[in-house]
């Protein structure tokens, strides 16, 4: 028997848990402390890399950096969710691009022209599909957020429809999540809530 060589990987250690894991919260408010573009950037490098099918990446980011940009979103916002955004350095409108198959020969070499003409006719499973996997690579997107060493604050409270009519009309952008961005303010955190018990949440086989 031939013996496989095996790759050893690197294991977080306990800071890095406890940035994008055990202490990482859901912020509420923020500090008046701006946030770079570089730092937008160095989060979009980190998410970039988040698997998806096929390696389709269908996750785009709009970021709103100034107060007339947060203005023209926080009006579409549910009522709780808008002072918070207002006051977030930066704020992150995630979407899902229903064309993402034109980037295949990009993102997929080796089968990418046959992926493209194969999703051109089916714009409900592309929707699906950009809609699930942009969902997926949000969650790293978040992570993202944790280890530039910045709060995130997502919120689903919003009038999809609507915003994209004020940001991505005429284009294939579909909005997702909505992320607040920054240092945390003063009194962030809700309560720290419990975790469904490991036992109704875990199955062997």
């Amino acid at each position: 028997m031939t013996n496989r060589a095996q790759q050893a990987l690197d294991v977080l250690d306990d800071a890095g848990r406890k940035v994008l894991f055990t202490e990482a919260r859901t912020a509420n408010t923020f500090a008046e402390v701006a946030v770079a573009d570089d730092e937008l950037a160095m989060i979009w490098e980190l998410a970039r890399w988040s698997p998806s099918a096929a390696n389709g990446q269908p996750l785009r980011v709009l970021f709103v950096r100034t107060h007339e940009g947060k203005e023209r979103l926080v009006r579409h916002l549910d009522e709780g969710n808008r002072a918070k955004t207002l006051s977030a350095p930066a704020v992150a409108i995630l979407a899902y691009d229903v064309d993402f198959h034109e980037q295949m020969p990009t993102v997929f070499p080796a089968r990418g022209e046959m992926l493209r003409a194969a999703f051109a006719d089916q714009v409900d499973r592309r929707e699906s599909l950009a809609a699930y996997n942009s969902a997926l690579q949000t969650g790293v997107f978040l992570l993202a957020v944790r280890a530039a060493g910045l709060a995130a604050g997502p919120m689903a409270g919003f009038d999809r429809a609507d915003v994209d009519e004020e940001f991505f009309a005429g284009t294939s952008w579909r909005s997702q999540l909505v992320v607040n961005i920054g240092h945390p303010g003063a009194d962030p955190w809700f309560p720290r809530r419990p975790r469904v018990p490991v036992e109704d949440a875990l199955a062997w086989a």
